[in-house]
């Protein structure tokens, strides 16, 4: 029986009904292709190679609650999920990427970076965090690294840009503020996230531009609407990996208006340069 048959019209009319409705559909909706994710786990584990997802963007853009989902019914044995905090005043002596590459996966792994090496590109030079030379040195550099990274043949990168506007931005951070069990999440970076945005748009553009490259390019995710990110994330891992036992029932076409290249994000943001004499995205 259908759960709407079951509910009387009062029940629908009230707000709270129907948002726990929509969120049951929506939790529906993904565990299908949560599913497929098990089997390209399975896959990856049976073959011996690895797959490394990079989760970049903005403060508040989606990334840890898309990564949530996507681990959720993994085995927990068979993958990791990175979030690392400051380096420590050692680690500042040493390579940048060092403590990145300490923690890739081993065979038959996935590891999912929350935030990633490309705060070099983004956050530090925008916040201070790191001086002009060493953000020209990352952005030369880094290309060359990660070529190093997949030339076993046996690993495989996806580099994911969560790309969220700044209006609802700005509404998750107010949301964060005033909600007791998300404040938690506000950090001082997040305080300067608006204030900042034009500086961090910038460093966005010289980034996709100077680091989205054929053997690894950048994907960017409009994550405006959490759950249409969090379903074309999952879509985009499982097109990255041809694995054993593929669904052929559920629908895996990726939405071009949630999942954009870097080339074409670059275009429209070099369109934005010249009508409005700044990037916007």
């Amino acid at each position: 029986m259908d759960q709407k048959e079951i509910l009387t019209q009062a029940d629908l009319n009230d707000k709270n009904v129907n948002k726990i409705l929509k969120n049951h559909h929506k939790t529906n909706e993904l565990k299908p292709y949560q599913s497929e994710l098990i089997k390209l786990q399975r896959h990856l584990e049976v073959t011996g190679k690895k797959l490394i997802i990079l989760f970049d963007g903005r403060d508040a853009s989606g990334k840890g609650g898309t990564i949530r989902r996507i681990t959720r019914y993994m085995n927990e044995k068979r993958y990791r999920v990175v979030a690392l905090g400051k380096p420590t005043s050692d680690q500042k002596t040493e390579l940048h990427m060092k403590r990145y590459i300490e923690h890739f996966p081993h065979a038959g792994e996935i590891v999912l970076f929350d935030r990633t090496w490309y705060n070099r590109a983004m956050v530090e030079p925008v916040l201070g965090f790191c001086n002009q030379k060493q953000y020209n040195k990352f952005l030369k550099n880094v290309n060359s690294y990660e070529e190093n990274f997949l030339e076993d043949g046996k690993t495989v990168m996806l580099k994911l840009y969560f790309s969220v506007s700044k209006t609802e931005q700005a509404k998750r951070f107010n949301r964060r503020t005033n909600d007791p069990l998300r404040q938690w999440k506000l950090s001082e970076v997040d305080r300067q996230a608006q204030s900042m945005w034009d500086e961090f748009t910038q460093k966005k553009y010289k980034m996709l531009k100077k680091t989205s490259t054929k053997l690894a390019p950048w994907i960017l995710i409009r994550s405006d609407s959490k759950h249409r990110a969090r379903l074309e994330t999952m879509k985009v891992i499982l097109n990255s990996i041809r694995y054993r036992g593929r669904s052929k029932i559920i629908d895996m076409d990726i939405d071009p208006k949630i999942v954009i290249p870097a080339s074409e994000e670059l275009k429209r943001m070099k369109k934005q340069k010249q009508k409005y004499g700044k990037y916007i995205a």
